[in-house]
């Protein structure tokens, strides 16, 4: 099918390049450049895509502000369901000791913001980002 649609496509090329990363099953390695991307934006305001594997190169330069566009809906959701917990828990936001963030998406500034515009900068913990959810639940493991 997508090279039917390829041969009618006003950019060919893109359709076959997307033909090259199904066929050779490159969406673990596409994901990873993606996290890459995510992972520098955390920390500058541009950064740029680097894909590179046989007929596909993929080169972008991102900005932040079109990143925290593209995840705008996730980021409603989380504002969303942050809300809805603190609504069901009938607890006020100045009534949080603490806030502990954790996930590479924790990093992300504008997921930050959210907890940081409800608590407080003061208030946010981070530490071990990519290793305290496993090592939670590890933990629990022991205990039974």
């Amino acid at each position: 099918m997508l090279m039917s649609v390829a041969r009618q496509a006003l950019e060919p090329e893109k359709i076959k390049a997307l033909l090259y990363l199904v066929r050779h099953d490159l969406g673990y390695q596409l994901h990873r450049a993606i996290q890459k991307l995510k992972a520098s934006l955390s920390h500058q305001e541009t950064a740029t895509f680097r894909f590179d594997d046989g007929d596909v190169t993929i080169r972008a330069d991102v900005t932040r502000s079109d990143f925290e566009t593209w995840i705008s809906e996730e980021l409603s959701a989380i504002e969303n369901s942050l809300d809805a917990l603190l609504s069901k828990t009938g607890i006020a936001p100045q009534e949080v000791d603490r806030v502990f963030l954790t996930g590479g998406s924790s990093l992300v500034p504008s997921v930050r913001r959210i907890f940081e515009s409800r608590f407080g900068p003061e208030k946010i913990r981070t530490g071990d980002e990519f290793t305290s959810v496993a090592r939670g639940l590890a933990l629990r493991s022991l205990r039974g």
